[in-house]
């Protein structure tokens, strides 16, 4: 019992391991480097590979850090290319929360697309900046811009800036 529990966890570690330097040996090109603000670590309770169709599962207590950005979900469904590593897509379900800054958002599922480089939030996304809220259907956070786009909106503003 204890020498499979202990292989488990070896698997495990070495698959979040592997996982892990898949990521990283691409995040420090040039390019990469002025999208994402240092390296991307994914932790989670289970992770389950599958090189045939390049996917990693992270599920349990999921979470996403870069050095200005987290995301914490259910589940996390990453998706790379099997020849450079690079991650071009990241489909995020149940209890989702991306922290940056003083900015908050929540919401049912996120995914997360490389390609312009933006993060869609359905399933009643609300975001959520010191006292004013912005709820709608739908939430499109274009990064490279930092702007939004919501669909059927409803803002909520308590203090505007300067005041």
């Amino acid at each position: 019992m204890l020498r499979r529990l202990f292989i488990g966890s070896l698997f495990r570690l070495s698959g979040s391991l592997i996982f892990f330097l898949i990521l990283s040996t691409n995040l420090f090109s040039e390019e990469a480097e002025k999208k994402i603000r240092g390296p991307i670590v994914i932790t989670s309770e289970t992770l389950t590979t599958d090189n045939k169709a390049n996917t990693a599962l992270f599920e349990k207590n999921v979470i996403a850090r870069t050095t200005d950005m987290t995301l914490h979900a259910d589940k996390m469904l990453v998706y790379y290319n099997q020849e450079t590593g690079n991650v071009t897509k990241i489909e995020a379900m149940g209890n989702i929360k991306l922290l940056k800054g003083n900015r908050v958002i929540t919401s049912k599922d996120a995914t997360y697309y490389t390609d312009p480089e933006r993060v869609i939030f359905t399933g009643e996304p609300r975001a959520v900046e010191g006292e004013n809220v912005v709820t709608g259907t739908r939430m499109t956070y274009f990064m490279d811009e930092d702007r939004y786009l919501i669909e059927e909106s409803k803002v909520f503003l308590q203090k505007r800036r300067g005041q």
